[in-house]
This record gives C-alpha cells, sequence and structure tokens, in this order.
C-alpha cells in the first residue's frame, strides 16, 4: 500500500499540491466491535493512518481518548456529536472537543422519533442548527451536518428536506456522506455540485452490488461496489473537500476495510 503520510507531497514551482491521501481520515465507529479503543488505535497505526473521526460514545472519556491520540501521534480534525450532546449543553461538549484538538463538529443525524415529521420538522431542525452552530463557532470551532438518507424525501414543493434545513441555517457547513446521498435516492455528483460552497468534508464510503454484502447491509468497502469513484474525486477536487473520512457502517472485517479504503484514496490524484 502507498504511504500514507508525508511521501504523497507534491512540490512543484515551489506550490505545495496536496492529494487526497493527505486529508485521509477514519470514522471510528467503523471499528466499534472490535475492543479495547487502544486496539482500535493499534490497527490503524499499523496502516499508517493518521487521523481519526471520534464519534459521540467516545466522549464519555475524553482523557481516555486523547491518551489513545498522543500514544500514536494522530488528530481528530473533526468529531460528531449528537444532538442530545449539543442541546444539553453545546458550549461543555464544544470545549470538550477543543481539548481534543477537534476542528470541526458535524452533528450526524435527527433523533430517533425526529426524522419523519415532514418539511415542518426539518424546517425547525434547520432553525435549531443555526442556534448550535453559534454556539460552537462561539467557542472557536466550525460546525456542520452529516446526512443519511432520511434527508433525500421531498416537501410538497419537490425540495428535498436538506434544502428546507439548510434554508435555515446558512452558515452550517456539510459533511456529505456520499453512500447514504445514493441510498436516498439522489445523485452524490450532483448533490457536490449544488452545495459545493458548503462542503469541507465527505464520508468515503461504498454500496454493495445487489445482493453482495449482505451481512454487512449492503456496505462495501470503498472502490469495491457501485458509486462512481472516477466521478466522485474529480467532482470532490472542484469542490475543494479537504477531509476524506472513510467509513463503513458495518464491516465483517475491520481491517480489511481500514486497508482498502487506505488503498483507495491512496490511488487519487
Amino acid at each position: 500500500m502507498p504511504p500514507l503520510e508525508g511521501d504523497s507531497d507534491v512540490i512543484r514551482g515551489g506550490i505545495f499540491r496536496m492529494k487526497p491521501v493527505d486529508g485521509l481520515s477514519f470514522q471510528l465507529y467503523s471499528a466499534r466491535a472490535l475492543e479495547p479503543l487502544e486496539r482500535q488505535f493499534e490497527l490503524l497505526a499499523e496502516l499508517r493512518y493518521r487521523r481519526v473521526e471520534p464519534f459521540g460514545g467516545l466522549l464519555g472519556d475524553p482523557a481516555r481518548l486523547k491518551r489513545v491520540l498522543d500514544i500514536h501521534g494522530m488528530m481528530a480534525p473533526s468529531c460528531h456529536v449528537g444532538m442530545d450532546r449539543l442541546r444539553a449543553d453545546a458550549r461543555a461538549i464544544t470545549r470538550i472537543c477543543k481539548d481534543l484538538g477537534v476542528e470541526t463538529i458535524f452533528a450526524p443525524a435527527p433523533l430517533v422519533g425526529e426524522r419523519d415529521g415532514g418539511e415542518a420538522e426539518w424546517r425547525a431542525l434547520g432553525k435549531e442548527l443555526a442556534q448550535l452552530g453559534k454556539a460552537v463557532n462561539a467557542e472557536g470551532l466550525a460546525f456542520g451536518w452529516h446526512n443519511h438518507s432520511w434527508e433525500y424525501q421531498k416537501s410538497a414543493d419537490g425540495r428535498f428536506y436538506l434544502d428546507v434545513m439548510f434554508a435555515e441555517a446558512p452558515d452550517v457547513i456539510w459533511q456529505a456522506d456520499l453512500a447514504w446521498i445514493t441510498r436516498g435516492g439522489a445523485d452524490p455528483v450532483t448533490e457536490l455540485r449544488r452545495h459545493k460552497s458548503r462542503i469541507v468534508a465527505c464520508h468515503i464510503k461504498d454500496i454493495a452490488p445487489a445482493g453482495q454484502c449482505l451481512d454487512e447491509d449492503g456496505w462495501a468497502d470503498p472502490g469495491h461496489g457501485v458509486l462512481d469513484w472516477n466521478a466522485l474525486q474529480a467532482v470532490m477536487k472542484e469542490a475543494g473537500v479537504k477531509l476524506f473520512v472513510v467509513e463503513h457502517d458495518k464491516p465483517n472485517d475491520i481491517a480489511r476495510f481500514a486497508r482498502r479504503a487506505a488503498e483507495t484514496v491512496s490511488s487519487w490524484s
């Protein structure tokens, strides 16, 4: 596998040019079945990952998380924080993230029971995100949204709920989950172009061909599924995406997924 850090740097004419692999990160939710946490980091270090994206379940013991980050010299430029934690005390959880070196917080999903209320519910969520964003920004961190498929249901006027929500939260940025966009019935290339001014990160995940990987809920390792990565990497470059967070919601072999995901992103120019 090509090196994941440093050796991919390119200097031409005195200008530094980043490759996608320079922004490679790993969503730790993908490795939750591998315990303890320290073993997850050992595996990722063996595969030369340098960045990870924690999720809310790991924030109950931030000292432990910081310790393993420091031991392996890793960074956590982004973190998923649930709406419940943000509602309870957005500034307090932001300070915890800041102590971990996090630069951007992404709210990952509406809570159960708050996903099927139609346009009014998504409009209200957008207004709430705008206010939460102000609290996060006040602590010096950026704030954004991570999508699933629910956002691609449509309102009465034909708009996606994602657009309804974003209309109420003009300053909230976006981490586009490319496979969830696809599962929602939309085209991720089109969506990246439509919202390129908001996008700062993408979740790099893939969908297996119909009938395959059923024990993994139909997900595939990036580059081993049906998504068109040639088209996607071109539009991600066009949008200026800098953080490429690999994810698999239910891998039956975490090491295989982590290795293949790194190989796929390493192959991009």
